[in-house]
């Protein structure tokens, strides 16, 4: 097979460029992530089930690769867009390339073409299909990636039976919907026994095991996929049982509709590791780490839930948009960014432990 390459987006437009990694044929959702490092919690990172990741940054890979780093033990995305991927990485914990890692894992990669032009025009014209193949694209191409897909990612990324941390001084259920594995580590090491339960184990069985707190962690799709319909009805249980919970991400969004919220896609989502935030009960404000394209739609659905206004003064927006960056329902809270970041800025690890404290006010309370 020839190292030529070319990516057709749905609109039309063309790239041509090389593959790397694995040379397959690849249809997918196209996202860009602006993160400048980071690239290894990107690829293990499994909320990027069915798309296509593109790398704003030009250079990807110059630290090679680092198990230890990793979100997961496969890699999430469908395909890899970078301007230019380092052959020879230079840290004395890597233990490979880029290169060979995505062919170990069979994940087609795409490289030189003009990674900032597709930017812009994901950027203006919102998130978009695209193909990438090995011959010159045809009308059929485009047609396939305009008609492209994908449901019930949740299930196909969620872990397909309980296991369990060592022992802690809190039992934690962690609900697998496509978890990193820096939100498990996160409560390990702050002392806790962390359960972690496959995305379909009913209300009962989570209850079962006596946890003192429930997560609920990020994931990929469309938090109203009918898929999903099951996992909402759980956490709806989970919620008039009294258990103190926390939503992170996709876990944010499920929690939101089981209170009575609507979600809906946004034009880009945010994705990378730069993604400013306001507490609006303090006004502070802090750069999180995110993965998503669809939100709450909180102030809309604020007008029909008691309380409202706790709710909202309780939470996060994003400062460059306005979006609901997390809600609080008082018992329980969910963040739409990531906490635990990796990679990315560690400025909201203390919602962690914010958790843990409602945890610990809920044991003292019974």
């Amino acid at each position: 097979m020839s190292d030529t390459a070319y990516l057709i987006l749905e609109n039309g437009n063309v790239f041509q460029g090389k593959f790397f990694g694995a040379r397959s044929d690849i249809t997918g959702e196209i996202v860009f992530t602006t993160g400048m490092t980071g690239y290894l919690e990107t690829l293990t990172d499994q909320g990027y089930y069915g798309q296509i990741v593109l790398q704003t940054f030009p250079l990807i890979g110059n630290y090679g690769i680092i198990p230890s780093d990793f979100e997961s033990t496969g890699i999430g995305a469908k395909a890899y867009i970078v301007k230019y991927p380092c052959q020879n990485p230079s840290n004395f914990r890597s233990e490979n390339s880029l290169d060979v890692f995505l062919k170990e894992k069979g994940v087609t990669g795409l490289y030189g073409i003009d990674t900032r032009a597709l930017s812009k025009i994901i950027r203006d014209n919102g998130v978009m299909n695209g193909k990438i193949t090995s011959a010159a694209p045809t009308e059929k191409d485009r047609d396939e990636a305009k008609a492209y897909k994908f449901s019930g990612a949740v299930a196909a990324v969620s872990a397909r039976s309980t296991t369990k941390t060592s022992s802690g001084s809190l039992r934690i259920a962690l609900m697998d919907f496509g978890a990193k594995r820096s939100i498990a580590e996160a409560f390990v090491s702050r002392g806790c026994e962390v359960r972690i339960f496959p995305h379909d184990t009913p209300a009962q069985e989570i209850l079962k095991s006596k946890p003192d707190g429930v997560v609920l962690s990020n994931g990929p799709g469309d938090p109203a996929d009918p898929a999903n319909k099951h996992i909402i009805e759980t956490i709806s249980a989970l919620d008039k049982s009294g258990i103190t919970m926390f939503g992170i991400c996709l876990g944010h969004q499920l929690l939101a509709l089981a209170k009575g919220y609507s979600t809906r896609r946004m034009k880009l989502g945010h994705r990378g590791a730069n993604q400013p935030v306001k507490d609006l009960s303090t006004g502070q404000v802090y750069i999180t780490g995110q993965n998503h394209g669809y939100e709450v739609v909180a102030r809309e659905a604020l007008l029909h839930v008691a309380d409202n206004s706790r709710q909202l003064a309780g939470g996060f927006i994003n400062v460059n948009d306005g979006t609901n960056e997390g809600l609080d329902y008082g018992n329980s809270f969910s963040v739409q960014f990531h906490p635990g970041a990796s990679g990315g800025p560690l400025d909201t690890g203390f919602i962690f432990d914010r958790f843990l404290e409602r945890v610990k006010g809920g044991k003292r309370a019974s």
